[in-house]
């Protein structure tokens, strides 16, 4: 593999004109990762998903450039599914095999808002091997500045589309987003997979200033064979706020892994996951919350439905500074497994430096409650339904604490989810 990672990066700088540091920044980087690989069991953090074996047991001969990548697919040849009419009233990013294909922000004063759209990556501390592997391949790098006081009107839409014509290919994608003080912005990071047996890589590095406000919500719900790591650096300051939804349903194989730091007093970060999987697939949410000061806040809350030989992992942290007094840190996970064969792995962590605390943690699985189904039979509903009834009572309350009214009904909508 060695020698197919140096083949692909000199087709990087075949195809894109690079300066001198970036060149010197992707060759640093790939000797990282030739280095340390793809991360399998040995590393702690991946000791319930063997990525390395993942990847080897479903993808034969990956490539790590393919030209298609950095084609610019013409808007009106992309044919979305049945919820563009509510799509298309939002703001518009679409991604195409990670490289950005159309930007509209109609909805929104741009003088308000810096883009960067360039193929000249930016370093990004690689804590692992795949941030690694993301620096030295991404062949579109994109930033997104929300200016002072600016609050956005309607949400940011990010359309990740792989196409049929990727297959077998490690997808690298960057995306950074900066909201300076007093901003406000909310994004659906909505996937939409066609292609398939891809490795996706996806870095993602947000920084929330004073007073401001991030929503963003991950929904992966098509159904395909690709596998997928998405990384979230979530940096707060005073005052500040980010909310995180994840709904994990489509790959065949995805990690999503959100690292935050609560850098300054009063920040706070809430995240919300739902699993729902079935046929073999394999999912994982790794949290990582760093309260590193004073009245802190952070909330958690990941609830999996499992059937079919599926596999759910949660991995938990909240770390707690010496400085950090008055922390308030919650975390919970809930699984539902739909029959025998299934697995759920759950490693909740508190690490606790402060003695003026309240932080709680905790993990519970189990079986739909029979005396429930009986009773909604008892009451004219088949067994199915009433499953189906039972199920997304499970789940309805995470989708609840959404607090973005006009996302939370477009996700509803997405994921086939309502309070009846």
């Amino acid at each position: 593999m060695k020698e197919i990672l140096k083949k692909d990066l000199k087709k990087i700088f075949e195809n894109l004109k690079l300066t001198k540091e970036n060149v010197e920044l992707r060759q640093n980087n790939l000797d990282k990762f030739i280095t340390e690989g793809f991360p399998d069991k040995r590393t702690e953090d991946w000791k319930f998903s063997d990525l390395s074996q993942i990847i080897s047991s479903n993808i034969k001969g990956l490539k790590f450039f393919d030209k298609n990548l950095i084609y610019k697919e013409k808007l009106e040849s992309i044919k979305l599914d049945k919820f563009s009419e509510q799509l298309s009233k939002n703001n518009i990013l679409i991604l195409v095999n990670g490289y950005v294909n159309a930007i509209n922000f109609d909805n929104e004063d741009i003088k308000q808002i810096q883009i960067i759209d360039t193929i000249e990556n930016q370093p990004s501390e690689s804590i692992n091997s795949l941030i690694s592997l993301n620096n030295a391949f991404t062949s579109n790098y994109l930033k997104i500045t929300v200016r002072e006081n600016y609050k956005f009107k309607k949400p940011l839409v990010i359309l990740n589309i792989s196409n049929e014509k990727i297959t077998s290919t490690n997808i690298n994608q960057r995306f950074d987003v900066v909201l300076e003080k007093n901003s406000q912005l909310s994004i659906i990071n909505l996937f939409y997979d066609n292609s398939k047996n891809n490795f996706i890589n996806i870095n993602h590095q947000f920084k929330i200033n004073e007073n401001a406000t991030l929503k963003n919500y991950t929904i992966d719900y098509l159904r395909n064979e690709n596998i997928k790591y998405i990384f979230n650096k979530i940096d707060t300051y005073k005052n500040s706020n980010s909310e995180n939804f994840i709904f994990s349903n489509g790959s065949k194989f995805l990690k999503n892994e959100i690292n935050c730091n609560l850098y300054q007093d009063f920040s706070s970060v809430l995240i919300n996951g739902l699993v729902y999987l079935k046929d073999k697939q394999h999912h994982e949410i790794k949290t990582l919350v760093n309260h590193l000061s004073e009245k802190t806040k952070s909330y958690q809350l990941i609830k999996s439905v499992l059937n079919d030989r599926s596999k759910a992992v949660y991995q938990g942290k909240i770390y707690v500074d010496k400085k950090a007094q008055k922390t308030d840190g919650y975390q919970l996970s809930k699984s539902l497994l739909l029959d025998s064969n299934t697995e759920f792995d759950a490693k909740p962590e508190l690490e606790i430096y402060a003695d003026d605390v309240k932080c709680s943690h905790g993990s519970t699985s189990g079986n739909l409650d029979e005396n429930s189904i009986f009773y909604l039979m008892s009451r004219g509903i088949s067994k199915e339904d009433a499953k189906k009834l039972l199920i997304n009572g499970f789940l309805i309350d995470v989708v609840n604490k959404i607090t973005d009214e006009h996302a939370k009904e477009l996700i509803k909508k997405i994921i086939g989810i309502n309070e009846h």
